[in-house]
């Protein structure tokens, strides 16, 4: 049986990848302009971004909780005004199968186009939630302590 042109695309370019989930919470609303996508708003809540590191993933996940850093990723500039959470990490499964399924948790909303997906087809890789979601299937995690 053949394999349609994305699902080859999507297997090669995210072969030997570490996928991640960085949970953001954005603790007051926000309107910031990201990079080619313009002025975006983004409500206080909780957000999930889905990303890869093809290597280094110690050092792209460093350079996402600096908060001084030159914003050349549409990530950089939610995570300058944001907190990360918890951080998820996996090698299994691919980048954009691994955020439809962050899509599809309960309360899951796109509310920037593009965001994060401008090398694929999908829609966004930042999901927003109003209430903290749980995020499944990772092989391990990083957490932060919620401040009280």
């Amino acid at each position: 049986m053949r394999e349609n042109g994305e699902k080859r695309r999507e297997r090669k370019t995210e072969a030997a990848a570490d996928i991640y989930h960085l949970l953001l919470c954005l603790r007051r609303p926000r309107t910031l302009r990201v990079g080619r996508l313009g002025v975006c708003d983004f409500p206080s809540g909780h957000y999930v971004y889905t990303g890869r590191a093809k290597r280094g993933l110690g050092n792209r996940l460093a350079r996402h909780a600096r908060k001084r850093k030159t914003l050349h990723w549409h990530i950089d500039h939610l995570t300058a005004v944001s907190d990360i959470e918890e951080i998820r990490v996996t090698s299994s499964i691919a980048e954009c199968r691994s955020h439809r399924a962050v899509m599809k948790l309960p309360g899951a909303q796109l509310l920037v186009e593009g965001f994060g997906s401008s090398d694929c087809r999908c829609a966004s890789h930042l999901a927003y939630f109003e209430r903290r979601p749980a995020i499944p299937g990772s092989e391990y995690a990083l957490v932060r302590e919620r401040p009280q």
